[in-house]
């Protein structure tokens, strides 16, 4: 068995970082070539801006006509809402902007690339149909990754998961017009639900079917409190949260949460209890929250949302590794790192960003440590005798 020869001691990789995920494992390896990638990251070209705001443009307007026709030519546009609204096109361009740039760096684009391909391959299908949709359940639903670390992170990150996804759902097709609840007899209490001008369903807002239809929102709510508030209670206890967090980047998206959540709730407590007491202060203040919350997500920590789908593909692109037994071994101890064309594949990425040392991702995390060990007492303590 062979090792890469060693490097200088100035420009000794650091072999402890394990073989990630693509696009994060040459974040995470240490060495010269981290300051490439970060100059490269930080130094995003014009071509990539030009394409990232046409991409951004050309989604905000389709979404644009999309709440004029849903809506039936404004006909079922409630102009109460027109702020949501609006904040709702500034998400579009900033989710397509950034969304862009992301894909546009080696790594992502790489993890792009193959996931897609995975995603949309007919021999993958052929050989294993059932592959996709138990990842999409398992990894993008009910996150099973997260219980491995912790079942009381999974279960609060599961309840405001499942909490912003009924939120997304009741408040979009609303705020576009393309959702109306219309008396079917005037005075009530039987309603419709229409969707772009059709009939789907008629109920009666008195029984329980109703209820949820109406207060689906504060059902929402009801979930994301405790999962919020139990994150933001460990951002404020656990020493290993604090040491790493950033008040705008991990604390600001719980508070924003717990803020919308609050204020939605407590309108309905006003107009069921107080008569109406106070509800334009709450209304505003709902209305602020919920406006600020959607123009940060593209640019704060709520961006994973969007990115976590192209992980699918990744973890489809695994499998498929595995099942065709293609497992690389480590180079020097020759126990499993990952599958073959995943190390290739992370190998490209180091590549492409000129770091240097891609050999290493062909070594396990143990034996990474002790060629760093090695490489520590043949380069550096020497000079110290």
């Amino acid at each position: 068995m062979t090792e890469p020869p060693e490097a200088p001691a100035a420009e000794q990789p650091d072999p402890g970082a394990s073989a990630g995920p693509t696009g994060e494992a040459a974040g995470r390896e240490r060495g010269p070539g981290s300051g490439v990638a970060a100059r490269a990251a930080a130094a995003v070209p014009r071509s990539v801006t030009g394409r990232a705001t046409l991409a951004g443009v050309i989604v905000s307007a389709l979404l644009i006509l999309a709440i004029v026709f849903g809506s039936r030519l404004l006909r079922n546009f409630d102009s109460a809402l027109l702020p949501y609204a609006v904040a709702t096109v500034f998400l579009a361009f900033g989710v397509a902007y950034r969304y862009t740039v992301w894909i546009s760096a080696p790594g992502a684009r790489r993890l792009f690339v193959q996931g897609r391909r995975s995603l949309f391959s007919a021999e993958n299908f052929r050989r294993a149909p059932t592959a996709l949709p138990k990842m999409a359940a398992t990894y993008l639903g009910f996150q099973k990754f997260l219980g491995a670390r912790s079942h009381a992170r999974w279960a609060a990150h599961q309840l405001i998961f499942w909490g912003c996804i009924l939120a997304s759902l009741i408040t979009f097709p609303l705020t576009w017009g393309w959702f109306t609840f219309t008396s079917s007899t005037g005075s009530g209490p039987g309603y419709e639900m229409r969707v772009w001008g059709f009939k789907i369903l008629g109920f009666d807002s008195l029984n329980i079917i109703g209820w949820l239809m109406f207060h689906g929102l504060d059902v929402a709510a009801v979930l994301v409190i405790p999962g919020a508030s139990y994150f933001l209670w460990r951002r404020m206890k656990d020493r290993g949260a604090i040491t790493g967090q950033r008040f705008a980047y991990d604390m600001v998206p719980l508070l924003a949460l717990i803020v919308i959540s609050v204020t939605g709730l407590l309108l309905t407590f006003s107009s069921l209890f107080l008569h109406g007491g106070g509800y334009e202060f709450l209304a505003i203040l709902h209305m602020v929250s919920v406006v600020f919350t959607l123009i940060y997500i593209p640019f704060g920590k709520f961006f994973h949302i969007v990115q976590r789908p192209a992980a699918v593909g990744m973890q489809l692109f695994k499998y498929t590794g595995r099942q065709d037994d293609q497992v690389f071994a480590c180079r020097r101890c020759e126990e499993p790192v990952d599958t073959g064309p995943y190390v290739e594949n992370l190998r490209g990425t180091m590549r492409d960003l000129d770091l240097g040392f891609d050999a290493w991702a062909e070594y396990c995390p143990r034996c990474k440590r002790v060629l760093r060990g090695s490489a520590y007492l043949s380069q550096v303590k020497k000079g110290f005798k």
